[in-house]
């Protein structure tokens, strides 16, 4: 038989390798596409997209076709070469281990490593492209595909492993996983919404507990006092809603809507009893509720107050929608005077006096500090913990990334506290 030209032997080879190459860049560009992207481009009508996806909904028979043509490929090749290395230098030994070695290299470069790193970095653009391709080179393989798949389902069946069709599907996203796409987002989302996403997966994992108006804190009205008394505090009230009691906080008999008092009183109805008739009934929250819980509860009940209570029914708080919402969003600018977290700030000398009272979570935000949130909720509650007494005096305490300073003690609570910031030393 008349020998083949060298320059057509050369021809296959190439052809044989970019065939190997094309079935590497697409299976690694196929198994590193952004499933959430991709389904995105779905979504908006890209009949490419559409094209990968369905691809992707069975990954066992995409991975079957793709093996398949990258090993027929590969060895139609090495075949190739060692005949020409038989024909051209006989039957030597070392002419073959050199033919080997030569496809071997050839192969991984060409057709292997280079391929699947560049499918790797562009995984979208070449994906797309190839369901093109894939699409009929599926449909023409299907029988083979079948054949093959017998074995391997049996095999599968065997070591007891569950069949994956679509990776997607199998694996969903986690919580942490979207935390971690919108931490990696950050050159592509504001700031502000980032810092917003971030807050809703916190959700969770805060109670209403650690947002609460603690008990001391709570602006009531107490029934047991003079009206005339009443109506002053009414008067500088900055609330729209308050809580009404007798004698003690913890006996709540309701909450006040506070407008709805002021065109009663211009009636003049008496006073305390119209004022009761306006009460409704408080809504009681369970210490330890989640906020996200919580948030949703206030929803389906049509409340924007409640109160905290713990298993005994004793009053420990006062939880509202917006300190809720304020841990998504950040701060109002609504807030009582005085009561806003705008104060709390490092001044001048490295010093800021605070109130025994407020909250770990907000010096935390506002000081950039690393107070222990797994215990006591208040600065006034660490410090108890950590002296394991009620200070009688002025005493200081070190805790990592500042000095407090006991100010002022009262009715056996530290009511003043000052922080002195300690500066960050290198490399710890």
């Amino acid at each position: 038989m008349p020998r083949v030209p060298l320059w057509v032997h050369l021809v296959a080879l190439a052809v044989l390798l970019l065939l190997s190459a094309f079935f590497s860049i697409t299976e690694t560009a196929m198994m590193a596409i952004n499933r959430l992207r991709l389904r995105h481009l779905v979504r908006q009508g890209n009949a490419a997209a559409r094209r990968t996806q369905t691809l992707l909904d069975r990954t066992d028979r995409l991975l079957s076709v793709l093996l398949i043509g990258n090993n027929l490929a590969n060895t139609a090749a090495t075949a190739l070469v060692a005949a020409l290395s038989i024909y051209d230098l006989g039957d030597q030994q070392w002419g073959l281990a050199a033919a080997t070695v030569l496809i071997a290299f050839l192969i991984l470069v060409f057709s292997e490593i280079t391929p699947k790193i560049i499918g790797a970095t562009y995984p979208e653009p070449i994906a797309l492209a190839a369901s093109f391709v894939l699409r009929p080179i599926l449909w023409i393989a299907t029988p083979a595909v079948w054949f093959v798949n017998l074995f391997v389902h049996l095999i599968l069946r065997v070591l007891r492993l569950a069949r994956t069709q679509n990776m997607l599907e199998t694996h969903p996203v986690t919580p942490e996983e979207l935390r971690t796409l919108v931490l990696e987002g950050s050159n592509f989302i504001p700031g502000k919404h980032r810092s917003m996403l971030l807050n809703v997966f916190d959700l969770e994992a805060l109670s209403v507990d650690d947002v609460m108006t603690p008990r001391p804190s709570i602006e009531g009205i107490d029934l047991d006092q003079p009206f005339e008394a009443v109506l002053d505090q009414l008067t500088t009230c900055y609330h729209n809603k308050l809580p009404v009691f007798e004698g003690d906080i913890s006996r709540v008999v309701g909450i006040l809507h506070v407008r709805k008092l002021l065109p009663v009183l211009a009636e003049g109805k008496p006073e305390v009893e119209a004022m009761r008739q306006l009460l409704v009934d408080p809504y009681w929250i369970p210490t330890g509720t989640s906020l996200l819980q919580q948030l949703q509860m206030f929803q389906d009940n049509r409340q924007r107050l409640g109160l905290v209570v713990d298993e005994y029914g004793d009053l420990l708080g006062l939880v509202t929608v917006d300190d809720i919402v304020e841990e998504i969003v950040g701060e109002f600018t609504t807030q009582a005077p005085g009561t806003s977290a705008s104060s709390l700030r490092w001044g001048t000398n490295g010093q800021v006096i605070v109130d025994g009272t407020v909250s770990l979570r907000l010096l935390n935000r506002r000081l950039a500090l690393a107070l222990p949130l797994d215990g006591p909720k208040t600065l006034n509650g660490l410090l108890l913990e950590r002296l394991e007494q009620i200070p009688d005096g002025p005493c200081c305490l070190q805790l990592p990334g500042c000095n407090i300073e006991v100010v002022q003690i009262l009715d056996q609570a530290v009511r003043s506290v000052r922080l002195i910031r300690v500066p960050a030393i290198p490399g710890q």
